[in-house]
């Protein structure tokens, strides 16, 4: 009783004043096979960000048992999972501090090769503090290889390198196909920028043609050229207006198709009710460019190098912890991810099923500060008996509206699993 009502002290100040951890990590949805000796680095280049005010709170307790600078500064190391662990095949993170506390750190020189016969793999990121205190191990979502973008017209049963409404996407320019010219449309002090560091995921709308600019409903199914289409940048919510998107072929926008778009293709975005104006990256600027009407074939418009577009699905995962209260030994990984919740039964019985990944025996379900009686069942799914409402004081039960109370996973040890789940009382 003494550890419990201990513990129950440390969640309510967690709740008061969360102290999380946050690793972000972005990639593309599909990555191009090296063939030979060729080495064909992912593009966008695998992207890690450290975020939340735990990890300040983290580096100050090291600093203070280590009393040396050296040792708290959190470095990592990248590569696919299932290759044998050599260092030689994994890169080396260093994290740099941005202008918004965050800290940034990306894999540019990580391939695939021919020899490795999947079709799909992980990316596995494996974080340390400088005095080699592991911290824990972090897994992509899935990537699919491909050998190279499809030429062929994508049908749409090939749903796989398909690109949908609401789904994020990434956009780079390489000027003349050079490598070293690389540059990622990005988001800066709010304005698009073209980054050669950096690249923005962005949030690819299929918009209704017929309404007004400021409305805007979203459609939903497969994007085609010829399509008008809204960018949202999913970091900062920052906007491009309308714009028409056009397959390129050989540095012309082909204005008669409408094939569904698929990963890795040329691309360029016309501003809809423009005259000829495309979206162009200009060195570290983006700007408009006027294409040029090709004198025999009206179906064509002749663009410079700057506004032809590749575009790539991306994915993001996001793993959230707190070591604030807990005194841990251990790496805090596996950190498990809730993805759903499915309620069975009601009143005094009810059970709550949570669905997801990376879950163990050791983790306890948390409505709010009160525990939960947890059974595990497998790595995707636990299950617990709902807490009374009375739990949360004897006042409860008489309240007339609903109380709505976050959703935690607690690992024996006290380390805290938040997420974005809540759990909603409504009265009878």
């Amino acid at each position: 009783p003494y550890q419990a009502s201990l513990l129950r002290d440390s969640v309510r100040r967690y709740l008061q004043l969360p102290a999380d951890q946050t690793v972000l990590i972005l990639h593309a949805k599909v990555a191009q096979k090296s063939y030979g000796n060729e080495k064909r680095f992912f593009c966008p280049p695998p992207c890690v960000y450290l975020s939340g005010p735990g990890w300040k709170l983290k580096q100050e307790q090291v600093k203070a048992r280590d009393l040396g600078e050296a040792g708290f500064r959190v470095c990592g190391y990248m590569g696919l999972d299932s290759m044998s662990s050599s260092l030689m095949e994994t890169q080396k993170l260093n994290f740099e501090e941005q202008p918004d506390a965050k800290g940034f750190s990306c894999a540019k020189a990580l391939y695939i090769s021919d020899t490795d016969k999947r079709k799909h793999f992980r990316l596995v990121l494996r974080l340390f503090f400088s005095n080699g205190q592991e911290i824990g191990t972090f897994h992509s979502k899935l990537i699919k290889v491909i050998s190279k973008p499809s030429q062929k017209k994508q049908s749409l049963k090939n749903t796989d390198l398909c690109i949908s409404s609401g789904s994020k996407v990434s956009l780079f320019n390489r000027l003349r196909s050079q490598t070293v010219s690389t540059r990622y449309l990005s988001v800066e002090g709010g304005a698009f920028i073209a980054s050669a560091r950096q690249w923005a995921a962005f949030t690819l709308h299929l918009a209704d043609e017929r309404c007004a600019r400021s409305e805007f409903p979203l459609r939903e199914g497969y994007i085609r050229y010829g399509s008008v289409v809204q960018l949202v940048c999913t970091a900062t919510g920052v906007t491009l207006p309308p714009l028409i998107i056009r397959k390129v072929m050989k540095q012309y926008a082909m204005l008669d198709v409408d094939e569904p778009i698929s990963q890795l293709h040329k691309c360029a975005f016309q501003f809809q009710g423009s005259d000829r104006m495309y979206l162009c990256l200009s060195t570290e600027k983006v700007i408009q460019f006027q294409a040029s009407p090709c004198p025999k074939e009206a179906n064509r418009e002749l663009l410079n190098d700057g506004s032809c577009w590749t575009i790539i699905s991306t994915e993001t995962v996001e793993y959230t912890f707190s070591e604030s209260l807990a005194c841990v030994r251990e790496p805090i990984s596996p950190v498990p991810l809730i993805a759903a919740l499915q309620l069975t039964g009601g009143g005094d019985v009810a059970m709550l099923e949570v669905q997801g990944e990376y879950f163990h025996a050791h983790l306890k379900v948390w409505f709010g500060d009160v525990e939960a009686e947890t059974m595990y069942r497998s790595p995707k799914s636990l299950v617990c008996v709902v807490p009374d409402v009375s739990a949360f004081g004897s006042d409860w039960r008489w309240l007339r509206y609903p109380i709505t109370v976050p959703l935690l996973l607690i690992r024996d040890d006290g380390l805290i699993y938040s997420s974005s789940f809540t759990f909603t009382y409504t009265p009878e």
